[in-house]
């Protein structure tokens, strides 16, 4: 019964979709009112079906319903209750229906809180969500249906989730990501409602604003998890990998970046409006390219969905037609929209421009380096691999002048700046950038110049994004309780701009540090077996047997030592799902603010000998990459606190409401 109310309620939520995509959008062309208002009500409704249908596949799961056949694909009755809950998008149906849940949620929102919209503006954003919902629960229906039933007999148990993904971090990581990936389809509505209704201005960028960085803050925390669980998870110790499903999330976080930062001159010079639009579409764009990589068959990915290439084919049609509408709609309405204001290369909104460029030159290149392999396959019988060679050839410098102006834009004027004054002002970022390369000089034997210089940008950066709060705090020019008054009373877009600088230059300090200076051990140890590295004896004491709830695990013994004295105990594993017939490496981490020394068990010695391979790293500021995510993705959650994104828009609604289209 309650995998039918399930379905059935996805049925009702494509009806009420349907409604949602054409009433509204007809009735704003005609300026009947009524119509109009038939939005918000098709948009909550919609939300609350597929909430229904969400809750059944959970409860089917949760209770072991090995009726139906995505239980019996994807659960196991020994399954931990975490992994029974998670495992409902841990498969390719269960995702989907995550994913149009995240794309309701989103429309739902802008229906009860929406009210600073105009009324067409809110009816055309609204219609557009709800023909991509309307798409994708259309192919949730004819091709991944979640709620089907086992025909015959069903099986006594299942056949359990992949154990790669029976993972607190890969649990919640899908939620993240998808409500980035997910969250930019509002942009993508905003910037479809403005080409039709022929107005792009500030008005406009605000309301857009919050829903990209809401989307974005998501994203980033989304990737920074999936790094996190690949470089604990895997085994292999390293953070990222440039695979080609890693690359599908960072290209929609990279052109995000570049929408968050042109929505910004639109708003307050009234300028790159037509470029805004372009990044909306896409931003979106790249989204759903990334879910038809991963489900299209077409890529072999332990992050990857190798489904039914059918599947891929659908989700195809969906992108050619939603985003080749939108772009065909733009080739149309685009010419018709205002330049908007001028401005001189060296001012505020050149640097805005000079993001733009860099971020977009990056997006296209990773782009490239993704579906080059796969487009050579198509045509021919030949396979290429597209990895770090590529990416770091092409990717760092498009990332230095990027980071270098990152601490410049800032402290830039509006519409004509001084660039020598500015960077007279970042004197202390400069002078603690060359702190920080004669400290790494001083403390490495060898250090690479480009390490070098990447620590120095990083610090930079970092001293740069502070030094840009003390101009807007008048740090040392005024007493410092007034400082400090000051700080308390900056808006929450300011705090974001430097919570989010700061951010990735200490995440770029960690990507370098621990790309450059990583050490790596590779020794197979007897027990008592001791061996070094960083300064660490590390002794093998042997290995035990354990069982999980749903494994097996052999669990190695180190002991940690550091000038003679006992430290630690890491306990790394090596897990068997008995069910899935996988092993995992659980590798045991051990975590400073400085570094992290990672130890993974590997196979037994050739024999049958008493002997165990053992992998040692040390990883110099690894943790500062998941810091750094964690300090940008606080700058959004302050920027999108900001209540002038809320109360300036309210405020304008009457005004704009009354202006005739362009």
């Amino acid at each position: 019964m309650i995998p039918e109310l399930g379905h059935f309620a996805l049925a009702l939520a494509l009806a009420l979709a349907l409604v949602q995509a054409t009433v509204p959008l007809v009735g704003a062309a005609r300026g009947r009112t009524p119509w109009m208002m038939t939005a918000r009500p098709a948009a909550l409704g919609q939300f609350a079906a597929i909430a229904l249908a969400f809750l059944a596949l959970t409860y089917v799961h949760v209770v072991s319903d090995f009726t139906v056949l995505n239980v019996v694909e994807n659960s196991h009755s020994a399954k931990p209750m975490l992994y029974k809950v998670t495992g409902v998008w841990g498969n390719h149906e269960g995702s989907m229906l995550l994913w149009v849940l995240i794309l309701a949620l989103f429309g739902a929102t802008v229906a009860l809180f929406g009210n600073g919209l105009p009324d067409t503006l809110r009816a055309r954003v609204l219609a557009v969500q709800g023909m991509i919902g309307a798409g994708f629960l259309a192919f949730m229906l004819v091709t991944s249906n979640p709620f089907l039933r086992i025909a015959g007999i069903p099986p006594f148990d299942g056949q359990d989730l992949n154990p790669l993904l029976q993972d607190p971090g890969l649990a919640f990581h899908p939620p993240f990501l998808y409500f980035g990936y997910v969250g930019f389809s509002m942009a993508f509505s905003f910037a479809v409602a403005a080409l039709i209704e022929g107005r792009v201005d500030a008005a406009w960028a605000r309301w857009v604003r919050p829903w990209t960085l809401a989307a974005w803050i998501g994203l980033t925390l989304g990737i920074a998890m999936g790094s996190w669980w690949a470089y604990y998870e895997l085994g292999w110790g390293g953070w990222w990998f440039w695979d080609p499903v890693e690359n599908a999330s960072l290209m929609p976080w990279l052109a995000g970046t570049a929408l968050l930062h042109s929505a910004i001159v639109v708003e307050k010079r009234d300028a790159l409006k037509s470029w805004t639009i372009l990044l909306a579409i896409l931003t979106f764009a790249l989204s759903l390219l990334g879910t038809f990589l991963v489900r299209s068959g077409a890529l072999t990915s332990v992050h990857a969905f190798a489904v039914d290439p059918d599947r891929g084919i659908f989700i195809l049609v969906l992108i050619v037609a939603t985003v080749g509408g939108a772009l065909a709609l733009y080739a149309w309405r685009a010419p018709t929209l205002a330049p908007g204001g001028l401005f001189r290369p060296v001012s505020r909104e050149g640097a805005l421009v000079l993001n733009n460029l860099l971020l977009t030159t990056a997006t296209a290149t990773v782009l490239i380096g993704t579906l080059y392999p796969l487009m050579l396959e198509a045509v021919g019988d030949d396979r290429v691999s597209v990895g770090l060679p590529y990416f770091e050839a092409t990717i760092v410098p498009l990332m230095i002048p990027l980071i270098a102006a990152m601490a410049v834009g800032p402290l830039l004027a509006w519409k004509r700046a001084d660039l020598a004054g500015a960077l007279g002002r970042l004197g202390a970022a400069a002078g603690f950038g060359v702190v920080v390369l004669l400290a790494v000089l001083y403390w490495t034997d060898a250090a690479p110049v480009m390490a070098l210089a990447g620590l120095a940008l990083a610090a930079w950066a970092i001293v740069g994004s502070l030094v840009e709060l003390a101009e807007r705090i008048r740090l040392f020019r005024i007493p410092p309780m007034a400082s400090l008054r000051r700080a308390v009373g900056l808006p929450g877009g300011a705090w974001g701009l430097v919570l989010a600088h700061a951010g990735l230059g200490i995440a770029v300090a960690g990507m370098v540090a621990s790309t450059a200076f990583l050490q790596e051990r590779i020794v197979v140890l007897q027990p008592g077996d001791t061996t070094e590295i960083a300064g660490y004896g590390v002794t093998y004491d042997g290995v035990e047997e354990v069982d999980g709830p749903n494994y097996s695990a052999e669990r190695a013994h180190m002991t940690i030592r550091r000038g003679g004295d006992t430290i630690a105990v890491m306990e790394p594993e090596k897990r068997f799902y008995p069910v899935t017939r996988m092993a995992t490496t659980e590798a045991a981490i051990r975590t400073t603010w400085l570094a992290d020394l990672y130890i993974a068990l590997g196979d037994p010695q050739p024999g049958g000998g008493t002997g165990r391979t053992v992998r040692l790293y040390h990883h110099p500021l690894v943790p500062w990459i998941w810091i750094g995510a964690l300090v940008m993705s606080l700058g959004g959650l302050a920027s999108l606190a900001d209540r002038r994104l809320r109360v300036a828009v309210t405020a304008r609604r009457t005004r704009l409401a009354a202006q005739p289209a362009e």
